[in-house]
């Protein structure tokens, strides 16, 4: 039976998803099988496992941190926006349909079981697990079907850490509001608070601490500086999306309003000397150097306010001055001449592409989700991204629908056969996410944008993406190895019992 611990937070955002991995990365480097879970998350980005079933991007980080491969049952209930008020149900790493926010909310409690299975087979082959929360637990209009927050805590009987974000203001606020908004039982479990994201002098925060201490029965464990990490985000509240300022080398990723798995750019942050800046207005494109389309949980409608939103024009003109233009999954469907969608997998119809690349797609019923490992697209007429054509990629497809190449042969001869990817000239489309994460080919890209300014940027010291994640959960662990009373979580993890009350 693993020992169990759970992190939550005051709000979205407080920094749950870094602390579950260092912890995890911490756990390892002790010597402990240690495994995440978090039995219900909302996120746009996500990874498809060995076996093809999808989850949550965060508990694949986790596990990465943790040293094991993901799995279906570090995430056994996956919500995907599709709207305002719309998600896509993933079960157990398969969609079950979509689902109105009121529908689900009666549906929920019917995932119990699942959840349990999901937990229990960690429970027999993990030492530890570290459970991660959602959103806030003093959300008292959802208590009464909670499986995420405190209601899985009580069904586990799992130690909490309450983790509350000071960069936002408030924390004193944060932290004391949600302790008085609890129930007793939930207090109970409640074992330690947390302090995140500070800048400056801690000690300046000693007579606040002192004074909720009169007010709260919980011992603060732990003040976590501000720090600033290169590791995948899970929904659009990233921090990424606010920055602005283009440097040597610019890169932009299209800022789509259902903007999915966008993760496929965070490899180029490595370099000094390049910018990537997510932008969802004209104003701000400017003059980049290379133009991403990223994924999209919406396809047809993030390409009708892409052309409605002027940038659709904006990026086929940047594509006849030669400025490379790369669309991945979604993105890629957009690049083509049209999007069709003859089921309403989506929202039904067809909608014109911005006509770069000589493919049409058709949206279909199954989502295709797995690993992928081989060469990602037919470069062999493209300018820019020629070299590619040679270059073995590890990565994932998330999608529906297939795309074909449009050429005289369909006139004569109907068999159509689906691409994977399709590169020409300066404009590149591919369904692999991931595709630039191989050690070497970020570098490459970064140097043909140099030499075409004719510039000089040093990418000696590039690192394939996962080589140089691995460095920035050491980093994470020892942060909180300097600034958390481990003593004390360990205390907490010698306390937990597992046993389902479901």
């Amino acid at each position: 039976m693993a020992k169990v611990m759970m992190v939550q937070g005051t709000m979205s955002n407080a920094g749950k998803s870094l602390i579950v991995a260092g912890l995890c990365r911490i756990f390892k480097r002790d010597g402990f099988k240690v495994a995440p879970f978090k039995s219900q998350n909302m996120a746009l980005n996500s990874f498809a496992t060995i076996e093809g079933l999808e989850i949550g991007r965060a508990q694949a980080m986790q596990a990465e941190a943790a040293g094991i491969e993901p799995s279906v049952n570090m995430n056994p209930v996956l919500l995907k926006p599709t709207g305002d008020s719309m998600s896509q149900v993933i079960v157990n790493g398969r969609s079950i349909g979509n689902m109105t926010a009121r529908e689900y909310f009666k549906y929920k409690l019917s995932l119990i079981p699942e959840i349990n299975i999901a937990f229990r087979e960690l429970n027999e082959e993990y030492d530890i697990i570290v459970i991660e929360g959602a959103g806030s637990p003093a959300e008292i209009n959802l208590r009464e079907k909670d499986i995420v927050n405190m209601g899985l805590a009580d069904m586990v009987d799992a130690p909490v850490i309450l983790l509350g974000d000071i960069d936002r203001g408030g924390v004193f606020a944060q932290l004391y509001g949600t302790y008085m908004l609890l129930s007793e039982r939930e207090k109970e479990l409640l074992k330690g608070v947390v302090i995140n994201k500070f800048r400056g002098d801690k000690t300046l925060l000693d007579p606040g601490i002192e004074m909720m201490s009169d007010k709260m029965p919980v011992p603060f464990v732990g003040v976590l500086p501000y720090m600033s990490l290169n590791l995948d985000d899970e929904d659009s509240l990233t921090s990424r999306f606010n920055k602005r300022i283009a440097k040597k080398i610019d890169i932009v990723g299209i800022r789509l309003p259902r903007i999915s798995n966008f993760t496929d750019l965070d490899v180029f942050e490595q370099f000094d000397d390049v910018s990537v800046r997510y932008i969802g207005n004209v104003e701000y494109l400017g003059n980049p150097d290379m133009i991403v389309i990223p994924g999209s949980k919406n396809t047809l409608a993030d390409l009708k306010w892409l052309k409605d939103s002027g940038l659709g024009d904006l990026i086929k003109d940047k594509a006849l001055k030669g400025i490379p233009i790369i669309g991945i999954c979604g993105g890629y469907q957009m690049l083509g001449e049209s999007v069709e969608d003859p089921l309403g997998v989506e929202e039904g119809g067809m909608e014109e592409g911005l006509s770069l690349l000589p493919v049409t797609t058709t949206l279909a019923g199954e989502k295709k989700t797995e690993q992928f490992e081989g060469i990602c697209m037919d470069a062999v007429n493209s300018d820019f991204f020629g070299f590619l054509q040679e270059e073995n990629v590890l990565g994932y497809e998330i999608h529906m629908g297939e795309t074909y190449l449009i050429d005289d042969r369909f006139s004569k001869n109907e068999e159509r056969h689906p691409l994977l990817g399709f590169s020409e000239a300066n404009i590149c489309g591919t369904y692999v996410h991931g595709v630039f994460d191989r050690e070497g080919i970020a570098g490459k890209i970064v140097e043909l944008l140099a030499e075409k300014k004719g510039l000089v940027v040093d990418t000696s010291h590039s690192l394939g993406r996962r080589a140089y994640k691995e460095k920035e959960y050491d980093k994470l662990a020892d942060m909180i190895l300097d600034n958390m009373d481990m003593e004390a979580i360990y205390g907490m993890l010698s306390e937990a019992n597992v046993d389902w009350k479901y």
